[in-house]
C-alpha cells in the first residue's frame, strides 16, 4: 500500500539547498477526481491505496499528450518519484556518508532538481523526468527503477567517486573484468609481483568459468537482474577449479575472501581512474590511534626481526640437509665421490674455480664430469623445495601472534607467495652468481655465504 499524499506532494530543496515539502493543489485535486475514494476520506494526508492500481491509471494518462490534464497525471508521478528518489539518497547516506564524509543534504542538490511546476518550461529534464520517461512498468515498479537510475546518475557517481564510493557490487566488477585487465592493473598500478598477478588472473579465470557462465545461461533464459554474491555451490566448484589449474588447496571461503580483495583493488583502481581519491590516512588522528599506530609499527618490526632470523636459520639447515643427503647417495658408490663432491662445491662456490680448474683438482677427466657429480640445478632445485617446507610451518605460526583473527584463514596464501618470491630471489642470485663468476665477478650471494659457512665446517674433517 501506498500513501496517496506522495502523489501531489512534491520533496524538493528550497534556494538555500535545504529540503521542503511543497503541496501542489492542482495535482491533489485531479488525484481526487481520478480516485473518488481519496476526495471520500477527506484527510490531509490521504489515505493508503495501492501503488501499483495508482500508476496503472496515471501512466497511460501521463504519456496521452491529446488527453484533457495529461500533464496533472505527469504531474502526481513525479511527486511519487521525488520522494523516491530521497530514499535513495537516505540508503546511500546511511551505507557510506560516515566512512567517506558526506551527509544526505550533500546529495539532494544534484538529483532533487524537479521545479514542481506543471509543465516544463524549457527543454531541461529533471532527474525525475527522466526516470519516468525511461520506465516500463512491464518490466519493474517505479521504486525499483527510481533506485537504478538514481544511482546510475553520472552527477550523483561522480560526486560520490569524489568521495571514494563506486556503486557497482564486488560480483559485478569481477564479471565484467578481463584477464588482460587484471594483470595490467596490478602491474601497473599496485607493482605487485608476478607470482601474485598469477596467482589473481588464475582464481579470476575460475571465477568466470564458473559464475559468469551461470549468468549467461539465465539471461538466455531471460532471467536477468544485479550479480549476486555467489552461492555456496558456486563458490565450491571456484575453489574446485582453482585446486585443479594450480594445485592450490583453497577452501571456498578462501575462495570468497581473495575474490573480494581482487574486487577491493579494483574498486580501487576504477574510483582513482575517474577521478575519486586514492585511499589516503586521516591527518586528524588521536593521541590512542597514535598510540595504536606505533605499536601496530614496533609489531611488523619484530615480526620482521623474527622472520629474517627464521630464514637464515631454515637457509642453513636446507643447505646442510640437502648436501648431507647428497654425500649419503654417493658414498654408497665406489671411490671418493663423496669427498669430491664436498669439495667441488666449496671449490666453485667459495673459489669461484671454474669446472675445468675443478676437474684438474679433483682428478677428474673433464668439466663435464665434475657438471654431473655437482649437479648444481638439481641441487638448488632441492634446497629451495626443501627451504619452502621448513619456512611455511614455522612463519605461519609466527605470523598468527601478530595477524587479526579474521584474516587468519588467508594468511597461509599469503605467505607461500611472499615465501616463494624470496627464495626465489635466492636461489636466482646464486644461478646468476654461478654463470657470471668468472667473467663478472658479483658480491657473493647468500646462498653462497652460508653454503659456503657449512662446508668450511664439514671439510676441515675431510
Amino acid at each position: 500500500m501506498g500513501v496517496s499524499s506522495r502523489y501531489w506532494q512534491i520533496v524538493k530543496i528550497d534556494a538555500a539547498g535545504r529540503r521542503q515539502v511543497r503541496e501542489i493543489t492542482p495535482a491533489k485535486e485531479f488525484l481526487a477526481d481520478v480516485f473518488p475514494q481519496i476526495r471520500a476520506n477527506n484527510q490531509d494526508n490521504g489515505v493508503d491505496v495501492p501503488d501499483t492500481s495508482v500508476q496503472s491509471v496515471l501512466l497511460p494518462l501521463s504519456r496521452n499528450t491529446h488527453a484533457d490534464k495529461y500533464f496533472l497525471a505527469e504531474r502526481c508521478l513525479l511527486c511519487f518519484i521525488s520522494w523516491e528518489i530521497e530514499q535513495v539518497c537516505l540508503q546511500l547516506t546511511a551505507a557510506f556518508g560516515t566512512d567517506h564524509g558526506f551527509s544526505v543534504h550533500d546529495l539532494f542538490p544534484h538529483v532533487l532538481d524537479d521545479d514542481g511546476k506543471l509543465k516544463p518550461v524549457d527543454n531541461y529534464q529533471c532527474v525525475s523526468r527522466q526516470v519516468l520517461e525511461s520506465w516500463n512498468p512491464e518490466k519493474s515498479s517505479l521504486t525499483t527503477w527510481t533506485n537504478i537510475r538514481v544511482k546510475q546518475y553520472h552527477i550523483l557517481n561522480q560526486f560520490l567517486l569524489e568521495r571514494g564510493v563506486y556503486l557497482v557490487s564486488d560480483w559485478a566488477i569481477l564479471n565484467d573484468t578481463k584477464n588482460q585487465q587484471l594483470q595490467r592493473i596490478l602491474t601497473e598500478f599496485y607493482s605487485f609481483a608476478p607470482s601474485q598477478i598469477l596467482l589473481a588472473q588464475q582464481l579470476l579465470e575460475c571465477y568466470h568459468a564458473i559464475y559468469r557462465q551461470d549468468r549467461l545461461q539465465q539471461r538466455a533464459l531471460g532471467r536477468r537482474g544485479k550479480c549476486t554474491i555467489p552461492t555456496t555451490q558456486q563458490l565450491e566448484q571456484i575453489a574446485s577449479l582453482f585446486r585443479g589449474k594450480t594445485g592450490k588447496g583453497f577452501s571456498s571461503e578462501m575462495v570468497m575472501s581473495q575474490l573480494q580483495e581482487i574486487a577491493a583493488q579494483l574498486r580501487r583502481y576504477r574510483i582513482h581512474v575517474r577521478g575519486g581519491p586514492l585511499p589516503a590516512e586521516s591527518m586528524d588522528v588521536s593521541d590512542r590511534q597514535l598510540e595504536d599506530i606505533k605499536d601496530h609499527q614496533n609489531e611488523e618490526v619484530e615480526f620482521l626481526e623474527l622472520y629474517q632470523s627464521q630464514f637464515l636459520a631454515c637457509l642453513e639447515k636446507a643447505l646442510a640437509v640437502v648436501t648431507q643427503s647428497r654425500v649419503n647417495i654417493l658414498e654408497k658408490k665406489k671411490g671418493e665421490q663423496a669427498k669430491k663432491f664436498l669439495l667441488g662445491l666449496q671449490l666453485f662456490h667459495c673459489q669461484n674455480l671454474s669446472m675445468t680448474e675443478i676437474a684438474s683438482k679433483l682428478g677428474l677427466r673433464a668439466q663435464d664430469a665434475v657438471t654431473r657429480l655437482l649437479k648444481l640445478k638439481d641441487f638448488r632445485t632441492d634446497v629451495r623445495r626443501e627451504l619452502l617446507s621448513m619456512l611455511g610451518d614455522r612463519i605461519l605460526e609466527l605470523a598468527k601472534s601478530y595477524a587479526h583473527p579474521d584474516k587468519l584463514y588467508t594468511l597461509e596464501q599469503q605467505i607461500k607467495i611472499v615465501l616463494d618470491e624470496q627464495i626465489d630471489q635466492i636461489i636466482k642470485e646464486a644461478e646468476i652468481q654461478a654463470q657470471t663468476a668468472k667473467i663478472n665477478p658479483q658480491p657473493t650471494s647468500l646462498f653462497n655465504q652460508k653454503l659456503c659457512h657449512y662446508l668450511d665446517g664439514i671439510n676441515k674433517n675431510i
